[in-house]
């Protein structure tokens, strides 16, 4: 079955079709070579859905733009579910990007499975402390993966499988930093999107997973220390080693 990969900005799809360059099984996969020299083999244009989302089609794998932010994320992923082009529709949906690495477990430049999605600021402040939105009786909080999928998919790409932790504000202060890292001893990186696709995958009854590229440390914010490059590298050298366990999985469970 189709997967589906949502990326939060052009760039970030980008590396991610340019890591899904080899062989992909499919039906559908048949070379294609009028779009020009850098067209990949089983790839076709990428098309533009309702809302204005960007879709790039690469063998098996539709890869997705949808925003930035985990409002952004849900909205795009649920209108790419709703509108899958093939009748079997998707069995898989992934969240990709950069993000930011809880350091040691994370440097820049390495890649982080999530074994959990977590919405880590979606919930209520108290003289007491933070309280998930689960703790308040009003949803979830946490979307957990297929255990053996990102298993092999951190083995596949060298990455750390640990909580990804899913913020509407980007982490920029030590003060921050220590709360998160109280609250979620274990979290490898954070971003702005894994939640909101895993919210609209399990809307769809579809499994999830995330991968992140750590383009910083989490921590006060330092533009200058960013390695943006170096973690785009990092995400479509993953998706060359991602594709083939992707690829052979079946539909979903």
């Amino acid at each position: 079955m189709r997967a589906l990969i949502v990326t939060a900005v052009t760039a970030e799809a980008d590396s991610v079709v340019r890591g899904l360059s080899g062989p992909v099984p499919h039906p559908d996969h048949v070379p294609v070579d009028e779009h020009g020299p850098d067209h990949a083999p089983g790839s076709e244009p990428p098309r533009t859905l309702p809302g204005g989302y960007l879709i790039h089609r690469r063998g098996a794998f539709d890869v997705l733009v949808a925003g930035v932010g985990p409002a952004a994320a849900a909205a795009g992923t649920a209108t790419a579910l709703a509108l899958a082009p093939d009748p079997e529709g998707y069995g898989l949906v992934v969240s990709a990007g950069i993000g930011g690495g809880f350091a040691p477990a994370a440097p820049i430049g390495s890649l982080v499975v999530a074994d959990a999605i977590v919405a880590a600021d979606l919930g209520a402040g108290t003289p007491q402390g933070f309280l998930t939105v689960t703790e308040l009786g009003f949803g979830r909080s946490v979307h957990l993966p297929p255990a053996e999928l990102a298993a092999r998919a951190a083995e596949a790409t060298g990455a750390l499988l640990a909580p990804v932790l899913t913020v509407s504000t980007v982490t920029g202060t030590a003060a921050r930093t220590a709360e998160l890292a109280a609250r979620h001893p274990l979290a490898g990186a954070e971003a702005m999107e894994g939640f909101g696709v895993a919210e609209a995958a399990a809307a769809h009854g579809l499994p999830v997973l995330e991968i992140r590229a750590v383009s910083n440390a989490v921590g006060p914010r330092d533009r200058e220390a960013w390695r943006i490059g170096e973690a785009l590298t990092a995400l479509a050298d993953g998706f060359r080693a991602l594709g083939p366990v992707l690829a052979s999985r079946g539909g979903p469970s």
